[in-house]
């Protein structure tokens, strides 16, 4: 497992590559307790940053408005935002 890049650099696609290790690893159930335990505190870590790059995903999907013909004609304010 890499864990060579700071999670707060990650790509969605690097992050959960690293998370299904994760999980691949501790699903083996062959893995110490103590690195049990610091496999699962990375994967929280990861599930936190795939969660957030899904958001910011979410939220540039849902500025953008279609024309009647189904064109993108720019972007409009996400309430919250």
């Amino acid at each position: 497992m890499s864990q060579g890049k700071p999670i707060g650099e990650m790509s969605f696609e690097e992050a959960i590559r690293e998370l299904e290790q994760v999980v691949t690893a501790l699903d083996r159930g062959d893995v110490a307790l103590e690195e049990s335990i610091k496999l699962y505190e990375r994967g929280a870590a990861l599930k936190a940053r795939c969660e957030a790059k899904l958001k910011e995903a979410e939220e540039k999907v849902a500025q953008i408005t279609l024309d009647a013909g189904g064109q993108p004609t720019g972007t409009t304010p996400v309430e919250g935002l």
